[in-house]
């Protein structure tokens, strides 16, 4: 998700683009400053497990994965969990032939990054390629705009080779808890407007979005402690296994593999999801300082 020298660039985007009194502005980078205190160090940083994923001998669909950490899958305690691996063996078994993975997505990348990424990407010819990026976009302070056209124009690149092209958009900032509020509101709002960005250039540069924040938010709050890895930051296990299950269906749609297929309107909640409350301070936020 984000790296933890840019807590601090929330707060002080918020500055310059909210309208923050001094006084919030100081309380916001305090909470920067205690959340980095409170997020633990992970003992695993996996390496990309690339490779040809239920391999028969046959020629393989070759699945691309480009963005940041959580297309990398920092966080998880065994490589088989990483949503790169999650999602070739699940591509593979859908189209009954091999699924070759190639990683190219790198933490802490922000949508600039992208460009080498696909630069390398696009001379190894994918077939399909699930990007996942945008929250050290909303904390190094670029701008929405700027940041959904640098998105689309690497899409389109991928497109041009014939390459079927899901973008997981950012993530919702606003379920990390040990930012506390309101610099987590903050958070939130801005990566909400981010993804409602995205979401439009990536679908008028002919790839298919996929927002993640409204699809998994509900679960990282009702249930942080099962879907935050050990530093409270990036996604654990099951948190990697509830993107992927968002990602699949269209990654297969982008494959040719279920023509007519359309989103749901949401995943199933879980209780504990469903008997959640909205925040008041989002709005407090919104009628104070905007």
């Amino acid at each position: 998700m984000i790296g933890l020298r840019t807590l601090r660039a929330v707060a002080m985007t918020a500055a310059t683009l909210g309208g923050l009194s001094g006084a919030l502005v100081g309380l916001l980078t305090e909470q920067g400053r205690r959340a980095r205190v409170a997020i633990g160090v992970l003992e695993h940083l996996w390496p990309a497990p690339d490779g040809v994923y239920l391999d028969d001998g046959g020629d393989p669909v070759r699945l691309a994965v480009l963005g940041d950490s959580m297309a990398v899958g920092v966080g998880v305690t065994h490589p088989s969990q990483m949503p790169g691996v999650l999602l070739a063996e699940a591509l593979a078994e859908e189209a009954g032939r091999p699924v070759r993975l190639s990683t190219y997505a790198v933490s802490g990348s922000t949508t600039r990054d992208l460009v080498p990424q696909v630069d390398a990407a696009v001379r190894d010819a994918p077939q399909v390629a699930l990007i996942i990026i945008g929250a050290n976009d909303v904390t190094s302070r670029m701008g929405t705009a700027a940041s959904a056209r640098l998105l689309a124009e690497q899409v389109r690149r991928l497109r041009a080779i014939g390459c079927g092209v899901v973008v997981g958009t950012c993530p919702d900032l606003g379920t990390v808890r040990p930012i506390a509020q309101p610099l987590r509101a903050i958070g939130h709002r801005y990566s909400v407007r981010l993804a409602a960005a995205q979401t439009v250039a990536v679908r008028q540069a002919g790839g298919v979005p996929v927002s993640l924040g409204n699809l998994l938010a509900p679960e990282f709050m009702a249930r942080h402690a099962d879907m935050f890895s050990s530093d409270r930051f990036h996604p654990s296990a099951a948190g990697y296994e509830a993107a992927a299950g968002v990602l699949l269906a269209p990654l297969c749609q982008v494959a040719g593999l279920w023509a007519g297929w359309s989103s749901p309107s949401a995943p199933i909640r879980s209780a504990a999801a469903l008997a959640m409350r909205p925040s008041r301070v989002s709005a407090w936020l919104q009628k104070r300082h905007v």
